[in-house]
């Protein structure tokens, strides 16, 4: 099969199409015939060795959609020509509230999604929403689940409620707006570019402030009176800012840090305020799995930015580094 090989580390160029064997499923696995891919900021950390646990050479991508070619002998709940998405978090274990010491991601250590074919565990095939094309389908996954789970089983959106994305653009931030605008909040974002924030508009939010603006928080406080939940994976000077704008009781769920860590935090700004800071990462089974659910009840479609060949993925993966992408970056898969 035709994949994106990487064997040394050193940046999107060191991804080489090569020809490999196809992989064969295990008892309790199976072999997934992708017709899309799609990318995400952790593909990008892989490619520079900024990622733990990264064993060359290794096939890169979390994220794919595509039929079943071939079940493992105990495999029940698929069948081979199935359409599926891949959840592609391992071994999350059967605490929904934790994830076990041995949690992976598909794409590092194990194989991924740039090919033409990955294996995986049966238990992380889901059947693709009818309403999904393809591409669509290939850029939920990661994307979707992380702000699934931080949004409504971390953050326990209501209607009703202010939320703020800052730094809306990417996969992650797209699904929050969307996903919380159909949950009734009112959607508010920050962007370094008024054309973002006037495409985060078209898909659910209320409105934005450009933060390179002075007075950017300034004009945030008065536009929505102040946040009932703040959804971050920015960080740095940002998070103080987040504090600064959260009600009495409000909370802020951290799900990255793009900027590193939060310097000079006066903790009492959030005891006074009787704040929550909540941490997530990715999503257990039953977040997947009622993240799908909600896709396809309020029929919602992913924003997707531009699809490449598999073999342009060095290209993608150098307009996500740039940050032109508005929405999830995609990879189509040639088939046999």
């Amino acid at each position: 099969m035709k994949s994106m090989m990487l064997r040394v580390i050193g940046g999107p160029n060191q991804l080489k199409l090569e020809n490999v064997e196809t992989p064969k499923p295990g008892s309790k696995e199976v072999v997934v015939r992708l017709q899309a891919a799609a990318l995400n900021r952790r593909d990008l950390m892989v490619v520079h060795g900024q990622y733990p646990g990264i064993k060359l050479p290794v096939i890169p991508g979390s994220d794919g959609a595509g039929e079943i070619v071939a079940i493992g002998a105990e495999v029940n709940n698929v069948l081979i020509g199935d359409k599926v998405i891949i959840n592609p978090g391992l071994n999350w274990g059967n605490d929904m509230n934790k994830k076990m010491a041995d949690f992976t991601v598909l794409g590092v250590p194990t194989n991924g999604t740039y090919a033409q074919y990955v294996k995986v565990p049966a238990e992380n095939v889901f059947l693709k929403p009818s309403h999904l094309s393809w591409e669509e389908a290939a850029a939920l996954p990661l994307a979707g689940l992380t702000a699934y789970r931080a949004l409504v089983t971390k953050g326990k959106v209501q209607t009703g409620e202010t939320v703020l994305i800052p730094g809306v653009g990417g996969g992650v931030a797209t699904y929050l707006v969307q996903f919380a605008a159909a949950l009734g909040a009112k959607v508010y974002v920050t962007s370094s570019k008024e054309e973002k924030i006037e495409k985060a508009k078209r898909f659910g939010a209320t409105e934005g402030v450009n933060y390179t603006s002075d007075d950017w928080s300034d004009e945030l406080e008065k536009l929505t009176g102040g946040i009932d939940l703040s959804v971050d994976s920015i960080g740095g000077e940002v998070f103080k800012t987040l504090v600064s704008l959260g009600k009495i009781g409000s909370r802020i769920v951290s799900f990255g840090a793009t900027r590193g860590p939060v310097p000079n935090l006066v903790l009492p700004s959030l005891t006074v305020k009787e704040m929550s800071v909540i941490g997530s990462t990715m999503g257990s089974p039953q977040d997947f799995s009622e993240m799908v659910k909600f896709v396809e009840e309020h029929k919602i479609y992913p924003v997707l930015d531009k699809t490449f060949s598999l073999e342009e993925a060095s290209e993608a993966l150098f307009r996500m580094e740039k940050g032109e992408n508005f929405g999830k970056i995609v990879l189509s898969i040639p088939q046999d």
